[in-house]
């Protein structure tokens, strides 16, 4: 965490709709200064935690804001004046652009003088200076959305709340967003919280990183921890983990095993006993490929020989598809030499640079 002192805690939350539960978290908090990225599949529940945690609808247990309790000791209407949240829709008003950005501060009865300049430094830290007397209903997606991060960014939120706020734009807009918002989160040091599907902007934008599934949260840390460091299989898959293999341990010793994994033999650090069940979680970026020489894989730890069985060129790089007695996924970039002579049906080498092992008992 980047702070110590909790903005927003939730304690015991849950939401239920038709009788059925839709959320369950425990325990929640987001510290000062930090920006929390929530990633997961659709129906994880992001946008209700997200909802409920602004109090926009009824949930059971705690939601405290500096420690104190929203409904009981804290007003909600007070409460909502000290945050902002961004939607997928813009939601603006029909009105001028300038107008928009004003609307939050006129709530709080800002002085003309005061809201001027607030509006018009605004405009200029998303670079749409020049759309201020531009009706909204003209708009593109993207100019629209500059318009609510803006307007929300206004009133020195305390809290920002954003979900999934750069959805259905093209990648150019995107990333312009992206860069803007970084830039201006980083400048004002706001706590902000961001619900979305993108794990690529989760990283960027995140200094704690949470993955959620069917209304839970399942792990939360600094997004270097989570990526590499998935606690159970769900997450792994989530994260972006797409070799995850179930072995049995077969020996162990000096800190490390061997694991049998269909016939195969696949080694990794940490101590775990004879016989115990493990998932080995081996991310495509950490294998490398190269042209397969005869017996020299039976000399090397974790190398195997491997047929190509698809290659997908997704843009800088290829994703590689093999078959090595067990599958196995590895990235390989465009301008790497071994790229140009791979095929379908190639029979090369494949070695395992790193491997995260699970307890499966405790993977699932």
């Amino acid at each position: 965490m980047t702070g110590t002192s909790p903005v927003l805690e939730a304690r015991d939350l849950r939401v239920v709709r038709g009788g059925t539960p839709v959320l369950n978290i425990p325990s929640f908090a987001v510290s000062e200064g930090e920006f929390l990225a929530l990633i997961g599949p659709n129906g994880a529940g992001k946008s209700t935690l997200l909802q409920a945690l602004c109090s926009l609808l009824p949930y059971r247990g705690e939601i405290l804001f500096r420690g104190r309790r929203i409904g009981e000791n804290l007003p909600v209407l007070q409460y909502r004046r000290r945050l902002a949240m961004v939607l997928q829709e813009p939601l603006l008003f029909n009105t001028t652009v300038y107008k928009n950005v004003a609307s939050g501060l006129k709530i709080r009865d800002m002085k003309k003088k005061d809201l001027d300049k607030i509006v018009i430094s605004a405009l200029e830290r998303f670079k749409i200076t020049d759309l201020k007397e531009r009706a909204a209903r003209t708009l593109s997606g993207g100019e629209a959305r500059k318009v609510s991060l803006a307007r929300a960014m206004a009133t020195s939120p305390e809290l920002l709340f954003l979900d999934e706020p750069f959805t259905a734009l093209d990648p150019v807009v995107r990333e312009t967003l992206v860069e803007d918002l970084e830039q201006v989160i980083r400048e004002t040091r706001t706590t902000a919280l961001l619900v979305t599907h993108d794990r690529e902007e989760a990283l960027r934008l995140s200094t704690r990183l949470g993955v959620m599934r069917n209304g839970e949260i399942l792990q939360v840390g600094s997004p270097q921890d989570v990526m590499a460091r998935p606690l159970n299989e769900p997450v792994a898959s989530l994260v972006g983990v797409e070799t995850i293999l179930r072995g049995e341990v077969i020996r162990n010793g000096g800190g490390t095993f061997v694991a049998s994994v269909s016939g195969r033999e696949i080694a990794a650090v940490g101590e775990r006993k004879k016989g115990e069940k493990v998932l080995l979680c081996i991310r495509a970026e950490n294998v490398g490929l190269s042209n397969a020489g005869p017996g020299e894989t039976e000399r090397e730890t974790n190398t195997f020989p491997a047929r190509i069985e698809k290659i997908v060129p997704l843009w800088l790089y290829r994703k590689v598809r093999l078959n090595c007695g067990f599958p196995l996924v590895a990235y390989v970039l465009d301008h790497d030499p071994t790229a140009l002579h791979l095929e379908e049906g190639m029979e090369v080498k494949a070695s395992i640079r790193a491997i995260h092992v699970i307890d499966e008992e405790k993977g699932n």
